[in-house]
């Protein structure tokens, strides 16, 4: 069968189309087309994405993309039960449905809708957290399959929106509108900012341009290969000192300034997160030594994303531990952090299978919304929603 899928659950329209055969242990897919538009210059002078502009460009881009993609596949804009029958046209939409900005959301939706209804198709509303969860299986072109994992599996999934930890057992009992893949059971989240909200926070009291994640994760690079300080006797390593004072430091004691940032809840009993007391740390220390130069920005860039990937691996480890996890994925957009893989093939073992997404698909893509819908839409073909149950919810949860 050929799924075409729809995101638009934050700034980026994205629709693909994959040929699917197979059952929910074998399924191969072939992606005959695959497209998005990214809004980044359009946010540039806000800071970060303004829904209602993001919202415009969805409505604008959706019809475009969708031309392009079926023109990619060889595919009529409105085929024929004929076609259909044949295996030739859509047979199935998926769409996101949440979690996201909601007016973004209903823009996908809407649009999923109107296709559904004009080409006589089931349309399958898809669990983004859950695209996320099978999007370390997918690939930016050409062919793939989703194997067996070895459970119990743990998801990190870390983005803009959510840092969670997922336990997942066994394949799902699953109804209409529920996560099709696995059972999953989340046993870790953060208490208030999620770790890509901190990163982009971080680079906006440090004057770097948005997307400020990989900005930061730039500086940091950087930093981490200059040659450091020697250490003086008893401090943690984690310290960086200043052998000279900062020019901004004047009115302070003169002397060595370190760097060191807190690590929130980092040996709490749970397994949960938080990053505001992290993201506040760095506004009083910018606020007492003035406006950073970028030496000074380099350093700080470095000390927050070594506080904030040391938070992240040191729960994945303690997860993996207490669950005897077999499987950890790592997904979302800040899985495309170089430091965060690195320090989780570090910590994981021999015994663990590490999965991450490409690099493409570490951010919001239809790829992952298309594997994800496919593998729903096999455990409820008999149950298929109906167009107007199909609603746009914000906060979903796995």
């Amino acid at each position: 069968m050929k799924i075409l899928s729809i995101e638009t659950s934050c700034d980026d329209t994205c629709i693909s189309i994959l040929e699917v055969k197979g059952g929910a242990t074998n399924a191969s897919f072939k992606v005959l087309a695959n497209n998005s538009n990214s809004q980044i210059n359009i946010h540039i002078p806000y800071g970060g994405v303004y829904p209602v502009l993001a919202k415009r460009e969805h409505a604008k881009n959706l019809p475009i993309i969708l031309e392009t993609c079926l023109k990619q596949a060889n595919l009529t804009l409105s085929p024929s039960p004929e076609r259909r029958g044949l295996g030739r046209g859509i047979d199935a939409i998926a769409v996101t449905y949440g979690p996201g900005l909601e007016m973004c959301l209903w823009e996908g939706i809407s649009f999923a809708k109107e296709l559904a209804e004009k080409w006589k198709v089931p349309l399958i509303p898809v669990n983004h957290m859950e695209g996320h969860v099978l999007s370390v299986f997918g690939k930016h072109k050409g062919g793939f399959t989703i194997p067996k994992i070895k459970a119990p599996a743990i998801s990190l999934l870390v983005s803009g929106g959510h840092t969670q930890l997922v336990l997942m057992k066994k394949p799902a009992r699953t109804t209409v509108q529920s996560g099709g893949w696995m059972d999953y059971s989340i046993i870790g989240k953060t208490l208030d900012d999620a770790v890509g909200e901190a990163f982009d926070k971080v680079a906006r009291m440090l004057e770097l341009p948005y997307p400020g994640g990989p900005q930061i994760s730039k500086l940091a690079e950087i930093e981490r290969k200059r040659v450091p300080f020697p250490l003086n006797k008893g401090e943690n390593e984690r310290g960086f000192l200043i052998q000279e004072p900062h020019p901004a430091l004047s009115l302070l004691r003169r002397g060595k300034i370190k760097i060191q940032l807190p690590r929130p809840m980092l040996h709490s009993k749970n397994l949960d997160f938080s990053f505001s007391g992290l993201k506040t740390a760095v506004l009083y220390l910018i606020r007492k030594i003035g406006k950073p130069d970028e030496e000074m920005r380099s350093k700080i860039a470095l000390e927050f994303e070594n506080a904030a990937i040391e938070c992240l691996v040191y729960k994945t480890k303690k997860a993996i531990e207490k669950y005897g996890a077999r499987t950890l994925i790592v997904a979302g957009g800040v899985a495309a952090n170089k430091y965060l893989r690195n320090e989780m093939k570090k910590v994981v073992g021999k015994k663990v299978k590490l999965l991450f997404p490409t690099q493409e698909l570490s951010g919001d893509n239809s790829l992952m919304i298309g594997i994800a819908g496919y593998l729903n839409y096999l455990k409820n073909k008999k149950k298929v929603p109906k167009l107007d149950s199909i609603k746009a919810t914000g906060n979903l949860s796995l």
